[in-house]
């Protein structure tokens, strides 16, 4: 479909899955979790990118994240999250995108003031030292999304059913936030930020 034919809600829906889809390629680069080798350099709103160049891991980033796109255009996705966790499904780290996507702007949507305003989130993320830490040996990770209310698998079909719970665990105390990049706009608010464990917590 067009996007200019489409809603303002569609239009931006469809530009966040596509960042969403690069940024996540971005993190698990940065992280080392793969050899550099799987990834090849790309361009994307004008940003020196790495995209995964395996089949496997290229579809299951580009699938995960756009099955949410009927999600987040109506506003049900609150939260998609990148876990990285350790041998015993404990969380070590998650990179959170927190978005917002007002359903009742009904105003004409720039892609190139959006795009300018996730550019600047893929730059961020290409200088920050904070995720760059190297993961222990065992590690594994996945995509996750936090539904403001859970898809009706009646209403919504077959995609819905792609959707289960994660089997990884929570911490038991308040995590600690580092806070990567964020924009308020209209009709998109996004924040990006790091939870890690708490000092307590990794005693424990």
């Amino acid at each position: 479909m067009d996007r200019k034919n489409q809603s303002p809600q569609g239009q931006t829906a469809k530009v966040v899955v596509e960042f969403l889809e690069v940024a996540i390629n971005c993190i698990v680069f940065l992280k080392g979790f793969y050899p550099s080798r799987a990834f090849e350099r790309r361009r994307y709103m004008n940003v020196v990118v790495n995209k995964a160049r395996h089949p496997q891991l290229a579809n299951y980033i580009h699938s995960s994240i756009f099955a949410l796109l009927p999600y987040i255009q109506k506003g049900l996705v609150k939260r998609v999250v990148v876990i990285f966790y350790g041998q015993d499904q404990v969380p070590l780290e998650k990179f959170v995108f927190k978005l917002t996507i007002g359903q009742s702007y009904q105003s004409s949507v720039s892609e190139a003031e959006l795009e300018f305003a996730l550019r600047a989130f893929l730059v961020k993320l290409n200088v920050s030292e904070t995720i760059a830490k190297p993961l222990p040996s065992g590690a594994n990770w996945e995509i996750t999304a936090n539904f403001r209310e859970l898809p009706s698998q009646e209403n919504e079909g077959e995609e819905a059913k792609l959707w289960v719970p994660t089997d990884t665990k929570q911490w038991m105390q308040p995590s600690e936030i580092t806070p990567i990049k964020s924009m308020d706009s209209n009709p998109l608010k996004l924040q990006l930020y790091m939870e890690h464990p708490s000092v307590t917590e990794q005693k424990v």
